[in-house]
């Protein structure tokens, strides 16, 4: 049994033929927990924004003190342009070179 079998299919991949702006982004942070770091950003470039965001979404439930409201927001906004622009990278440029 490999990691892959616990993985989530996409809806949008699976009944339309299409990835979504999220494809890739499992495998990519699990390649980053095996230390294959440029293998993940090949695959999901905004894989290390996401952890990011994570890191600090998780930090904020920790750390009462401060606000990472603003932060985060930045983080994903940062986050959906590296995913739009990869998608559009990955479909519309590659395929059509």
């Amino acid at each position: 049994m490999s990691i892959e079998d616990f993985m989530l299919t996409c809806p949008s991949r699976k009944f339309l033929g299409i990835e979504c702006l999220g494809c890739g982004a499992q495998r990519a942070v699990v390649l980053v927990f095996e230390g294959k770091f440029s293998e993940a950003f090949h695959l999901y470039p905004a894989v290390y924004t996401l952890l990011l965001f994570l890191f600090l979404l998780g930090l904020s439930f920790v750390d009462k003190k401060r606000k990472y409201g603003s932060l985060l927001m930045i983080i994903v906004i940062i986050n959906l342009i590296m995913m739009i622009v990869s998608y559009y990278y990955k479909h519309f440029y590659i395929h059509s070179h």
